[in-house]
């Protein structure tokens, strides 16, 4: 059974400053050994449940974030080419999918760091006019291939969107949201813990959690901050302008639900 991995870091236990997930502040690296710490408990869960091939996409923005000298070497490793090819190595041979690191979409009250790709730019997104984060693209990416959504970990209120709208996932909250920049973390080794035995469990779920398949055409719809940013992106292929700082495009399939 092959497993796939996405990665984030707002989402990851011990992290409760976003200086922890930006390279370049003294706190980056106390946050990479964090992230392969949540990595490798969820590898070796998966394992322990028996997966034979693990991919892991190292997720977070403006990465890689991994360190070779952590990271479980049972698994295999890569990194999106952006919003066109962000689930590079996902296909149809793959049992199931994990998300490690999840923070809850935009404007979501009394979440830590939630955000929608970009904190700076992205305000409001919606799939066929439902709400949607960041896991729920990578829900309808991976059910473009007939992959399910089996596990998730991440803060409270990731936690929480999971279950509402995915709820055969496995979840594991590793902190509590009190605002955007404030969290309250249990230690990381208790999360690990924790995300091992639920990769366990998830993996007695193949076969068993249907995969969210989204059926084209798809209406996306995105609001942005700024009138400045929706100039920008009018006239890019597929976009169209629905109001000062409004897009939609009707994508082709679920892995082109992210350009904008």
């Amino acid at each position: 059974m092959k497993i796939y991995i996405m990665t984030d870091m707002e989402g990851i236990s011990g992290i409760w400053s976003d200086q922890q997930t930006i390279r370049g502040t003294p706190q980056y690296a106390e946050g990479q050994r964090l992230l392969a710490g949540d990595v490798n408990a969820a590898i070796e869960g998966a394992l322990a449940g028996g997966a034979t091939e693990i991919v892991v996409n190292d997720g977070h923005g403006g990465g890689p974030h991994m360190l070779w000298e952590h990271v479980h070497p049972a698994a295999k490793y890569e990194r999106p080419e952006g919003a066109a090819n962000w689930l590079p190595g996902m296909d149809e041979s793959f049992s199931g999918a994990f998300l490690i690191g999840a923070h809850a979409m935009a404007g979501t009250q009394g979440a830590f760091l939630d955000h929608t790709q970009s904190s700076s730019a992205w305000l409001n997104y919606y799939i066929n006019g439902q709400p949607c984060g960041e896991t729920g693209q990578m829900a309808a990416g991976c059910g473009h291939f007939g992959v399910p959504l089996l596990l998730v970990a991440g803060d409270d209120k990731a936690c929480a969107e999971t279950q509402q709208y995915f709820p055969g996932a496995e979840t594991v909250v590793v902190k509590e949201g009190i605002c955007r920049k404030i969290a309250r973390c249990i230690h990381p080794e208790k999360a690990h813990e924790l995300i091992r035995e639920a990769a366990q469990r998830a993996m007695r779920k193949v076969g068993k959690v249907e995969p969210w398949v989204l059926k084209p055409p798809i209406e996306v719809v995105l609001e942005v901050t700024s009138t400045e940013i929706a100039d920008g992106a009018e006239g890019h292929p597929g976009v169209e302008r629905i109001g000062p700082r409004k897009l939609r495009k009707m994508a082709k399939n679920a892995l082109d639900i992210i350009a904008f």
